[in-house]
């Protein structure tokens, strides 16, 4: 079922206005000057990763072949346009035709990146490519922000696995779009049935504080909810008194109580306690969900504590302070005309501040050591050497403006689980560190 028939918002009709405003008056000016239809090169990539993070991981990919393939000035839109008098009647005209008919190569969803890793590459007429983007930095540097925290957690987890929980923590479609992102980090569910619904998530949850408060005693708020959800149902221990709450909560489901969760106060005591309490209550196989600000230290220093699950929230949604990738979308390559024959010259940005960047299309590819562990990113403009032919990281994800690298969701998040595996084992670290692969030119 495509969730744009039932009106929600977690899709949209167009995804056209996602944009800044000077898309469009570029478009403009080079129609007037003709040079729109100038065959071009566009590269994603970052100039540094975040401070002290070892790697950065690709999110977002298959929603930005949506935005893509929604990327259409309709009625609406450009009656909008017209009224703010944003573009000429030229431009209008082009706009309501507009179909973006390029090609898209990019590192697959879930993959990692590092410093001037040609993510995304975008060709076709220079028009038709600077109209996208916005939109697609908006997605990426979102989705990878939320992505690298989540792989991180997930890292710090180990085999436990972690609810996403932090759809009140951000915008109702930021949660939705983060959601699925922590998925591919490595998280295992989430709490938001958006996200659950638009792209098959597993959903939890059970009951709030709130549940608890309603009724008179808290005796009463246990039995209401095992006679609707059955023994295996997850309770919340932490409303009044952790002790007295545990011993009633086993009293009222038995043995088979499913979980407690824990909310607040000292966690790695209070787990502890919980678990010692669980056992001699005979509820061995009751398991222990925290919650509560958790982050990759947090989860971390809770590796030792008797814990089944962790569910995270706001640290998660906010990229665990890193709340953006830092990407930028630049222009890197253009012909003299719009002949596909036409050959293509490397252009690029000379300024001060650290905002260079290196012209030409590119490739990359990753080398492994003699023991098949990664051990560079490898960039290049030329011919790909015959020793990284295998080893190529760009996919193709749109050929001749059709989409033809969609993937279900499960093997984005497999993949990940797999390429942060054959990384140095310093790339796990939670401590600053460098990105723990140079990023070779040649």
């Amino acid at each position: 079922m495509n969730t744009a028939d039932l009106g929600l918002p977690v899709d949209v009709p167009s995804t056209a206005l996602f944009t800044d405003q000077y898309e469009l008056t570029m478009v403009q000016a080079a129609l007037k000057g003709g040079t729109a239809g100038r065959r071009s090169v566009f590269e994603v990539f970052t100039r540094r990763l975040p401070d002290g993070r070892r790697y950065g991981v690709v999110a977002g990919t298959g929603r930005v072949l949506d935005a893509v393939e929604n990327f259409r000035f309709d009625a609406g839109v450009l009656g909008f346009l017209r009224e703010r008098e944003i573009v000429d009647a030229e431009t209008l005209d082009w706009l309501a035709d507009y179909r973006f008919t390029g090609d898209i190569w990019g590192y697959p969803e879930g993959e990692v990146y590092f410093p001037g890793s040609p993510i995304l590459r975008v060709e076709g007429s220079f028009a038709e490519c600077v109209l996208l983007e916005t939109v697609i930095l908006s997605i990426l540097n979102h989705d990878s922000a939320i992505a690298a925290a989540a792989s991180r957690m997930s890292s710090a987890a180990g085999d436990r696995p972690l609810i996403e929980m932090g759809a009140r923590r951000t915008h109702e479609l930021s949660a939705v779009a983060a959601a699925r992102a922590a998925y591919v980090g490595g998280f295992a569910s989430t709490s938001d049935l958006a996200a659950g619904f638009r792209y098959h998530i597993p959903t939890v949850g059970t009951s709030a504080h709130a549940f608890t408060l309603l009724h008179d005693r808290e005796r009463d708020a246990f039995q209401a909810q095992v006679d609707s959800m059955g023994r295996g149902t997850t309770l919340l221990v932490d409303t009044y008194d952790v002790t007295e709450a545990v011993r009633t909560a086993v009293e009222i489901a038995g043995p088979e109580l499913g979980a407690v969760r824990i909310d607040s106060g000292d966690l790695l005591l209070v787990a502890h306690r919980v678990r010692q309490q669980l056992d001699e209550l005979g509820a061995h196989d009751t398991k222990i969900i925290v919650t509560s600000d958790l982050d990759e230290y947090a989860i971390a220093s809770l590796a030792a504590a008797p814990v089944d699950a962790y569910g995270v929230g706001t640290q998660l949604v906010t990229g665990s302070g890193h709340p953006t990738s830092s990407m930028v979308y630049k222009l890197v390559a253009r012909a003299e005309t719009a002949d596909p024959r036409s050959p293509l010259k490397a252009v690029a940005k000379k300024s001060t501040g650290g905002k260079t960047s290196v012209g030409g299309r590119k490739w990359a590819a990753r080398r492994l050591d003699s023991y098949g562990v990664a051990e560079a990113e490898v960039v290049g403009t030329g011919a790909v050497p015959t020793e990284l032919a295998d080893r190529q990281l760009l996919v193709e994800l749109v050929k001749g403006g059709e989409v033809v690298g969609r993937e279900p969701l499960d093997a984005a998040r497999d993949r990940h689980a797999a390429v942060r595996a054959n990384l140095p084992l310093s790339a796990t670290q939670l401590s600053r560190g460098e990105p723990v692969l140079p990023t070779e030119y040649v």
